[in-house]
């Protein structure tokens, strides 16, 4: 929960995506897939389109986590009418960073020239954005700070081998080639006086992997271990479709008690984005009748720590007061519950 006493708005996001989109019929003729293999997709999958920083021709990366990241952070500090020297601290969240050191936090902020601020990098799955932010909210609710940048995104085409037959490949590692995307996105939050711009009224994260096997592996390789045939990204997805419903579920009736607020109250809901069939799935169950569902991994597939921007971004330019959002994100890897609440009174 944000700290009593110190409002948090959130006055601005933006997002990045590289390259032009890319449909299921073309990444299918590009690995030699036929219309059965599409039909499959489209049946338990259901992204239409994603957007990849790897060239597939050649598997040349053509933008990195803190390209896209950066060009994130300055459309959400645009629209928030404020510039990187109003930048207090920031923090940022991704599974897969360009490198381990230095960390994408902080080659963002070179290139935004933000320094003498607290910066910090969270390694974290889909729950990341949250994290992020729920960092964010207690360092402004310290009263030390005033203004952060928060940032998630993520870049998994590179860890895609472009030679692979996908014909032969296992499903646990065949499905990361159809339902994730590359891409970034950034939120502003201020303690300032904003009038119009929605408050941040709760966020939870709680881990909740206690003997669960991990739902999802990603792997970094070093020199001693580059040759060890295990893929460099593997997941449960039976697991996933067992647990992430029910989680969410959890997650969202904490954050309705925590507020009192019942579920005709949510005018908005910004639902767990795995991939259009699962989150059809999940909003079914969530069951929230009024609300309006803020999507958007149909077009950028599964970016990861990136989707909850692109859902705040959406939901800020239709946000009309009186108006309570609520965002539900779950992290399969060892399963983490996360969510955040918003709104927007008709007083400002």
């Amino acid at each position: 929960m944000p700290p009593v006493g110190r409002t948090i708005r959130v006055v601005g996001a933006g997002t990045a995506l590289p390259g032009p989109p890319l449909d299921t019929a073309a990444l299918a003729g590009r690995f030699g897939m036929d219309g059965l293999w599409r039909q499959w997709v489209d049946t338990f999958i259901g992204t239409r389109t994603r957007h990849l920083a790897l060239d597939l021709e050649t598997g040349e990366q053509r933008q990195t986590l803190a390209d896209l990241a950066t060009a994130a952070a300055r459309a959400a500090l645009d629209r928030a009418g404020l510039s990187a020297e109003d930048v207090d601290v920031l923090v940022l969240g991704t599974a897969t960073p360009d490198t381990l050191m230095p960390t994408a936090v902080n080659v963002v902020a070179d290139r935004l020239r933000i320094d003498g601020v607290p910066s910090f990098q969270l390694q974290s799955g889909c729950s990341g954005a949250v994290q992020a932010i729920d960092v964010a909210a207690a360092l402004l609710g310290s009263g030390r700070y005033r203004t952060a940048l928060v940032l998630g995104g993520d870049v998994i085409a590179k860890h895609y081998d472009v030679t692979a037959d996908l014909g032969a490949l296992p499903p646990d590692e065949l499905v990361n080639y159809v339902l994730f995307g590359d891409g970034a996105g950034a939120a502003v939050l201020t303690t300032d006086d904003v009038p119009g711009a929605p408050v941040l009224r709760a966020v939870r994260t709680r881990l909740s992997g206690l003997d669960r096997e991990p739902g999802q592996t990603l792997r970094w390789y070093g020199l001693a271990d580059r040759h060890k045939a295990e893929p460099p990204a593997s997941e449960d997805y039976k697991a996933i479709e067992e647990l992430v419903p029910a989680l969410a579920e959890e997650v969202a009736e904490e954050l309705l008690d925590d507020l009192g607020w019942d579920r005709d109250d949510i005018s908005y809901l910004l639902p767990p984005q795995l991939s259009p069939v699962m989150t059809d799935k999940i909003t079914s169950r969530l069951a929230f009748p009024l609300a309006k569902e803020v999507s958007c991994v149909a077009d950028t597939g599964n970016t990861g720590n990136a989707l909850l921007f692109f859902q705040l971004e959406a939901l800020l330019a239709d946000m009309a007061a009186p108006a309570r959002a609520l965002a539900v994100a779950i992290e399969s890897s060892k399963w983490i519950q996360s969510g955040l609440a918003l709104e927007r009174s008709a007083d400002g």
